[in-house]
């Protein structure tokens, strides 16, 4: 058996508080809706460009799900007045990439900074005119890109399917984080040009984006290019906003899946109030101190003192609409998921009855602070924040307080989300266990 961890060794030590980043920011609106954040810092020579559209895969619907995740790789495809996004950035020595996920999608890269106009001008070709590049020819070649990535990250996967099938169980049909971000296989294949140009036209305009430039760069000069780069460009129309099925299973649902693995593993998750509420912040913390790091609650016990796992993580999803705390919990040979599943919930148990241990909180606090404060160093991680911040609510200040909110929340608000939100009527549960014979 391993040697439990030494107390010294685990013993939190408060973080001082630093106040808030010394960040300047502006804020400006073009006459087309389009949200504009600037971020000035001449620190290293380099800018980054960071472009929100709020729409992600909450805004599909059964039967046409995957189109969000899809147009994603639509817009590397070119655009009218540009063959290649990639070629471009990487001829001045740039980086790229884009994601999606249930409540947005976002292109961003970052550049040296005397090739900024050349990244705004990348930017609004791509959201100004890329339906008259969008052909069938393209759309069959990322579709077939798409499949492969479902088969290889979800389907061919061991353990893929756990996660999307959690979901599934969490929360009802027609809600919109029933359906994975990237989407089902039958329906990826039957996407048609028609959806997908119909999807771009809705949410791809400048009314719905938020496009956030962060490092070195005169305020006004970037203002000035905006401007000139997409100023032009036509808003669409409003968004209506999502419907949310609020009829929430209340069974306590679980299922058993089998797939070509070694170990059982278990996977739960509860509904918690979403991204941004107090409550939230309190999951987040929670969620540290159950399984960030060695000396997390759940390490030191499952897999350091009784070895009843070999590996746990959690972690509360920052989603928009309505938030989830996954626990998901590796078995060590001879015990299975249901154990994990058991020993789990009783340590919720405990800390809704008595609240989480001082030096728990604390380190768990200090954790999420180093990862935040990690997080400002690079512009193009702060200029994500800023746009994350704006898209979500509408105020990219918002980034100076996090470190304040943290540092806010208190044992009791732990305590009361562990009795209140973690209990068997909130959750959902998927247990994978070997099937009979390995291939």
């Amino acid at each position: 058996m391993l040697l439990s961890i030494p107390e010294a060794s685990y013993t939190a030590r408060t973080m001082p508080d630093f106040g808030a980043p010394p960040l300047e920011i502006h804020r400006h609106q073009l006459d087309n809706g389009l949200q504009v954040v600037l971020h000035p810092d001449p620190a290293l020579p380099l800018v980054a460009i960071n472009l929100w559209y709020h729409t992600g895969s909450k805004h599909e619907r059964p039967g046409k799900t995957g189109i969000a995740h899809l147009f994603e790789h639509m817009l590397f495809q070119g655009s009218r007045n540009v063959d290649s996004h990639f070629r471009y950035v990487q001829q001045v020595g740039g980086v790229a990439n884009g994601s999606t996920w249930f409540d947005r999608t976002n292109y961003f890269e970052t550049l040296p900074a005397d090739s900024l106009e050349l990244g705004l001008w990348l930017e609004s070709d791509r959201m100004g005119f890329l339906l008259p590049a969008v052909t069938q020819e393209k759309l069959d070649n990322q579709r077939e890109v798409v499949m492969n990535e479902r088969r290889q990250r979800v389907d061919n996967q061991p353990y893929g399917r756990a996660s999307e099938r959690l979901n599934e169980l969490l929360f009802p049909e027609g809600h919109p984080y029933h359906w994975p971000v990237i989407g089902y296989m039958e329906d990826i294949e039957a996407a048609t040009l028609e959806d997908v140009k119909g999807f771009f036209a809705t949410y791809y305009t400048p009314n719905n984006a938020v496009l956030t430039l962060a490092g070195d760069l005169d305020p006004e000069r970037a203002l000035d290019l905006v401007t000139r780069y997409f100023g032009d460009l036509k808003p669409g129309a409003p968004i209506r906003p999502v419907s949310i099925n609020e009829d929430v299973v209340t069974d306590d649902p679980c299922e058993e899946l089998t797939d070509n693995v070694q170990l059982e593993r278990s996977y739960t998750a509860y509904r918690i109030p979403a991204f941004g509420r107090p409550e939230w912040y309190a999951a987040d913390l929670l969620a540290a101190i159950l399984a960030g790091g060695k000396a997390s609650l759940l390490h030191r016990d499952l897999v350091y003192e009784r070895e009843l796992a070999q590996s746990v993580a959690a972690y509360a999803l920052p989603t928009e609409e309505t938030g989830s705390l996954q626990i998901v919990a590796t078995a060590t040979p001879g015990t299975d998921a249901e154990r994990l599943e058991i020993e789990i919930q009783s340590h919720l148990d405990r800390i809704a009855q008595h609240g989480p241990g001082d030096a728990d909180l604390e380190r768990a606090r200090n954790r999420i602070l180093t990862a935040y404060y990690s997080d400002l160093q690079t512009v193009g991680r702060r200029a994500d924040l800023l746009s994350l911040f704006t898209t979500y609510f509408d105020d990219p200040e918002r980034l100076r307080e996090e470190a304040s909110i943290l540092q806010a929340v208190q044992a009791g608000e732990i305590q009361e989300l562990a009795r209140e939100q973690l209990q068997a009527p909130n959750r959902a549960r998927v247990r994978v266990s070997p099937v009979d014979q390995i291939a």
